[in-house]
């Protein structure tokens, strides 16, 4: 037999399909192929070992002389733990089998040119001839062992990846099952180039965070929090509002908001419903958003990140999302999606992807998000919208616009989260950010993704 691993008409037909859509596949078949006769027969059975559901490896007896390395390579591959990881993600899948397959190819391109210097009566491949007669017993074990758990290595590195791109960008392995193998193909290396692309793993994070804590939520009952209010019971204070008390500057102001019943409190009264309204993320992409804190993450990835997340929690809820990207007064661009219709990628990772630069505005950005629910309440009769504002700068208004801002605010009954990405005297008491949001908290350390769980647990 030249196979190593046990296969129906049905998983032949699986790889030949493959093989003529993957022109990775086809490339790496006819450069090893060249050279060594057993090369064919060697990746079917590594992508067959990835695919199926249940691998069976035939008897080594079972196997033609010139194919043994075949049969230590991949006996070594189906028991090694990482391929067990990579299976997880390739069972059933001809894509992300034949991706492994790929993520292979080094390690395989090893494996026989090393073996055609110490067999050279072996494996090379010259007229097409089977050498079957020639080869004289089992090739080194240990070195093919070896083979295989680094084959393995990559194969799992490589799967992971991908994953990790998918999940940060919100494609599901059902949506990626329904795409032809090329467009496939194209969407991962065009996740894999994308600016942000280096911060998926974070991304994806921050979104599962995000998930988690939607399902800690619980619906309407009482004693459940369903919201956030204001009082003087301490017992429901949320987080943002205790960690002012690590700051001596903020502690009177803690003292006086508890004094006036108007700390920010998880609301546990029952029926009383969050906002309905859209979900507007404004995140500034000035320049100093750039800046790298702890592990090279940048402001701004953190704060694309959670906007992303805040995304999904809109849609979760059937609710519009708004994303504003704002820099100077004169550089703001909205990006809306309806919870009526799908959130496309290609709005989705321009969003993600845009980054204006200059200075900084606060006018520009709120004037449109409150321009925006002032529509929502005027088209639809809804109101309680959420607006998050997250930026690394504190900058002025007028008191005209403040004046608006706050009769609008009365009006419309939508709150303001604000979020000083790596800025703390933006979040002192007295700057013009904590005079603008409801609830303010201060993130310092970007790879957290945690340091605003509390937000997905009330909007």
């Amino acid at each position: 037999m030249n196979g190593v691993v046990v296969a129906d008409r049905f998983d032949r037909l699986t790889w030949r399909d493959t093989y003529e859509q993957a022109a990775g596949v086809r490339e790496l078949a006819a450069e090893l192929a060249a050279r060594h006769e057993c090369a064919e027969d060697l990746l079917t059975d590594v992508f067959l070992a990835a695919y199926k559901p249940r691998v069976r490896v035939r008897e080594r007896a079972e196997m033609a002389p010139s194919r043994l390395v075949n049969h230590e390579f991949v006996s070594a591959l189906v028991e090694s733990p990482e391929f067990g990881e990579v299976r997880r993600d390739t069972v059933g899948d001809p894509y992300a089998a034949a991706m492994a397959l790929l993520a292979q190819g080094s390690a395989l391109r090893g494996l026989l040119e090393r073996e055609a210097r110490e067999r050279p009566d072996e494996t090379p491949r010259r007229d097409g001839q089977d050498t079957d007669a020639a080869a004289p017993g089992a090739p080194g074990a240990p070195g093919i062992r070896a083979a295989a758990h680094s084959a393995a290595a990559q194969a799992s590195r490589a799967v992971r990846q991908e994953a990790s791109l998918m999940r940060a960008w919100g494609v599901g392995p059902g949506e990626l099952e329904r795409l032809p193998f090329e467009e496939r193909a194209r969407l991962a290396e065009r996740l894999r180039t994308g600016r942000l692309a280096e911060w998926a793993e974070l991304i994806g994070r921050f979104r599962q965070m995000a998930a988690g804590e939607r399902a800690r939520k619980v619906e309407n009952t009482t004693g459940e929090l369903v919201g956030v209010t204001l009082g003087d019971d301490l017992s429901r204070v949320v987080p943002s509002e205790l960690a002012g008390l690590g700051v001596p500057a903020l502690r009177a102001v803690f003292a006086a908001r508890y004094a006036a019943g108007e700390l920010m409190l998880y609301d546990s009264r029952g029926e009383q419903p969050t906002g309905r309204g859209a979900v507007i993320a404004c995140v500034d992409t000035s320049h100093s958003m750039y800046e790298a804190g702890p592990g090279g993450v940048t402001r701004e990835v953190w704060a694309k990140a959670c906007a992303l997340a805040l995304l999904d929690q809109a849609r979760a809820g059937g609710r519009d999302f708004v994303g504003i990207l704002f820099s100077a007064a004169d550089k703001v661009r909205v990006f809306r999606f309806p919870a009526d219709r799908p959130a496309g990628l290609d709005t989705t990772m321009e969003f993600a992807e845009t980054f204006l630069g200059g200075g900084t505005s606060y006018q520009a950005p709120l004037g449109a998000a409150r321009d925006l629910l002032e529509r929502e309440f005027d088209d639809a009769a809804r109101a309680r919208g959420d607006i998050v504002l997250l930026t690394d700068d504190d900058c002025g208004v007028t008191e005209e616009w403040m004046r608006g801002w706050n009769a609008a605010k009365h009006r419309l009954g939508f709150r303001v989260f604000g979020v000083a990405v790596g800025a703390p005297r933006a979040a002192e008491s007295d700057s013009v950010l904590s005079a603008l949001c409801d609830n303010l908290r201060s993130v310092e350390d970007f790879t957290d993704v945690h340091a605003a769980a509390d937000l997905f647990r009330v909007i």
